[in-house]
């Protein structure tokens, strides 16, 4: 399989970090890999979570281990193998105005949290 390495720029921080996209979303079972080729909009969040809305739903991954680098407003380039993004695939994050990316990190579960049936 072939080594795809996707940039993922980030959206204005989610018009600041004003409103949570996760606000009256119940978590799901964890899953071990996602499309990405339907989610959208990936967001770091201040503490490392890493969101990507898929539709109505929302997606949230953490890393396995330390990550420093992973802040809000940084960039993603995520490398994979085959058609999903899954757990333990790399990513590495690139500050804005520098071009050496940081140490590989690696994705833990992702979560799905979607709104709660009326």
């Amino acid at each position: 399989m072939s080594r795809i390495a996707l940039a993922a720029l980030l959206p204005l921080a989610l018009t600041a970090a004003a409103k949570d996209p996760l606000a009256g979303r119940a978590a799901g079972a964890p899953q071990q890999c996602i499309d990405p080729r339907s989610n959208t909009n990936a967001v770091i969040e201040e503490g490392g979570r890493i969101l990507w809305r898929d539709g109505p739903r929302w997606w949230v991954a953490t890393p396995i281990g330390p990550c420093p680098s992973l802040r809000p407003m940084n960039t993603l380039v995520i490398e994979r193998w085959g058609s999903q993004l899954c757990r333990n695939d790399r990513f590495r994050v690139i500050t804005p105005g520098l071009t050496i990316p940081s140490a590989p990190c690696r994705f833990g579960n992702f979560v799905p949290y979607t709104r709660a049936a009326k």
